[in-house]
């Protein structure tokens, strides 16, 4: 199943954390929280602004962005675990050097 999402929400897929801390002690998955990184799955088309022209998306599919921990609202599909958020919810594009 493909998801088109619409007005200025996008869809991520959470990235997985280090399983591992920086000691080298490896956290259980029950003691892990969930990562506040992920990947755009898609986009939408974006939303209007008051003189109803559409403007653009500050995201595009494939960039790893950052959220809060309770952001978005989780949906299944195919067996993945994806977010539904609005742009807003975005805190950051992570660009590599």
């Amino acid at each position: 199943m493909k998801l088109r999402p619409l007005a200025d929400r996008v869809i991520v897929k959470r990235l997985e954390n280090e399983t591992k801390s920086a000691g080298g002690i490896v956290i259980p998955d029950n003691a892990a929280e969930k990562p506040d990184q992920g990947e755009v799955m898609a986009v939408g088309p974006g939303k209007r602004n008051d003189k109803g022209d559409l403007m653009d998306m500050n995201v595009k599919v494939g960039d790893r962005v950052l959220f809060g921990k309770y952001s978005g609202q989780t949906v299944k599909v195919d067996g993945d675990e994806l977010l539904v958020m609005k742009e807003d919810d975005l805190f950051a594009v992570v660009v590599k050097k």
